[in-house]
């Protein structure tokens, strides 16, 4: 059994997911993938099971009904991922904004190297932002910014979404106390594992805006990052994420 588990939350993928997919698997390592579906209307699902026909035994599907969000559909990913033995969890974005190439590095940073929650940072040396505008990349790099501030978390791209998790970190973490939906919840993952003593890495990528598609990005994903970071934050004087002993 492979012990890697891409996982991709979708909705309204169909331009991008079966090429994501015929990408991942001609890589030169043993991925499996999880596409968390969010009920696309679309016919994203309907793509990823004729896949199934082709990958039988590495691509597995989640059904759920309606937009329920990001975070959400991770904590999910991530639960089945745990229960199924893998070693090590990925978050990947479906649109191509994440290289799929880049797994490659995610991996050999925590299989080779020790990492044991590994960054794919737009914001450290040998990171890259492609045809972004100049004014998303300063709303990114400013929201980066406030993230440290405020977290003192000694990362550059906090709110990066190109993660690999070693099974150990997220089996520490009590999934059920994350509270965020949207985009802060790649904050709040961040957060707990480095509250909880592990060793966070960053390792340069290339991030390109999405060409198919349409971006997820909201008024009410912003203000959930900034009110919320703060939130977090105070919570975390009185509080633990660690998974309470039974």
């Amino acid at each position: 059994m492979a012990d890697s588990l891409v996982i991709i939350p979708t909705y309204n993928e169909k331009g991008n997911i079966v090429r994501m997919i015929d990408t991942i698997f001609s890589l030169d390592a043993d991925f499996h993938i999880l596409i968390v579906d969010d009920g696309s209307p679309d016919g994203t699902a309907e793509l990823v099971r004729q896949q199934q026909k082709r990958y039988s035994e590495q691509l597995f599907l989640i059904e759920r009904k309606g937009k329920l969000g990001l975070g959400t559909a991770y904590i999910t990913g991530f639960k089945w991922g745990l229960h199924h033995g893998y070693e090590y969890l990925f978050e990947m974005d479906a649109d191509f904004s994440h290289h799929p190439e880049d797994l490659l590095k995610l991996r050999a940073a925590c299989v080779d190297n020790g990492a044991e929650l590994a960054i794919g940072s737009r914001y450290v040396k040998g990171g890259k932002l492609e045809n972004w505008p100049l004014d998303r990349i300063i709303l990114s790099f400013g929201a980066s910014l406030y993230v440290r501030f405020i977290t003192w978390m000694p990362v550059n791209d906090p709110t990066a979404g190109f993660i690999c998790y070693h099974r150990r970190v997220l089996s520490a973490i009590d999934l059920d106390k994350i509270r965020f939906v949207g985009y802060a919840f790649q904050i709040e993952m961040k957060f707990a594992a480095y509250q909880l003593g592990f060793q966070l890495r960053e390792v340069p990528i290339t991030f390109t805006d999405r060409i198919e598609g349409v971006s997820k990005m909201s008024k009410g994903i912003v203000k959930e990052a900034i009110w919320g970071v703060l939130q977090m934050r105070l919570r975390s004087f009185f509080s633990t994420y660690a998974l309470e002993a039974v």
